[in-house]
């Protein structure tokens, strides 16, 4: 008897590219042990970027972030492309941009007002993320029935429905992404130790932090909201100045 052995044709597997939005950014996480160690992790890692001119930014910030530890002298370098990100990592290796982490410290949840909301937020995390979806599900539940328009139906912007410039509709939408979006970090393993929110984000932490029920905090939210838009709104002034510390 014979047998005839020989190797299996090979098969080609091409890897997923990564795909870059257009206009969307990077965070380039480069950490060492100390500031000389920071110094040179960025001084090696430029050198292996120009080295690699067809490594996008999505790449390697998706591999700095997954396969790198987290060391106590950090800097983060945001890039929307190549030569933002070539330009980023010598500003650090020449000592910028740095800061120390206390990798001790514990984790705080901060809830902002309005303000920081935009036109189709959430949408595609309500699509893809199943723990984002049943949380805002869940507020979905308590609010339709108080603002009398649908929740998921404005944060997928479908059309006819109502808009986010309105007051009372801006808010009880904010509080519902801020609420989830403590979900599906906590379903992450990120646990806060202390939440603190601004203006409807102290409505949102008090929800997260258990000290009002998801019932109680939805009509918080919305009698405010209504309250804002129907006689206070317009009657003040807010001002903002950049100054050191």
């Amino acid at each position: 008897a014979h047998v005839i052995l020989e190797q299996a044709p090979e098969v080609a597997s091409e890897a997923a590219p990564v795909v870059e939005a257009p206009g969307g950014v990077v965070p380039l996480v480069v950490s060492g042990r100390g500031g000389a160690g920071l110094r040179g992790q960025a001084r090696r890692l430029l050198e292996y970027v120009q080295a690699h001119p067809h490594l996008s930014v999505g790449e390697l910030g998706a591999g700095l972030a997954a396969g790198r530890a987290a060391l106590s002298d950090r800097a983060v370098v945001v890039a929307g492309d190549r030569v933002e990100g070539l330009a980023g990592l010598a500003a650090v290796a020449e000592g910028g941009g740095a800061g120390r982490a206390d990798v001790r410290g514990r984790v705080v949840f901060v809830f902002p007002g309005q303000g920081a909301q935009w036109v189709g937020m959430g949408a595609e995390l309500l699509e893809s993320c199943g723990v984002f979806a049943e949380a805002l599900g869940e507020c979905a539940g308590v609010l339709d029935a108080l603002t009398g328009w649908s929740l998921v139906d404005v944060v997928r912007g479908v059309g006819g429905g109502v808009l986010l410039d309105r007051v009372d509709v801006v808010q009880p939408v904010s509080f519902a992404v801020m609420v989830s979006l403590a979900r599906v970090w906590r379903s992450f393993g990120v646990v806060p130790a202390a939440v603190v929110g601004h203006s409807q984000g102290e409505i949102a932490a008090a929800c997260v932090a258990g000290g009002l029920s998801l019932e109680d905090a939805a009509r918080v939210v919305v009698l405010r909201s209504r309250a804002i838009g129907a006689g206070l709104s317009g009657r003040g002034g807010m001002v903002s100045l950049g100054v050191g510390v």
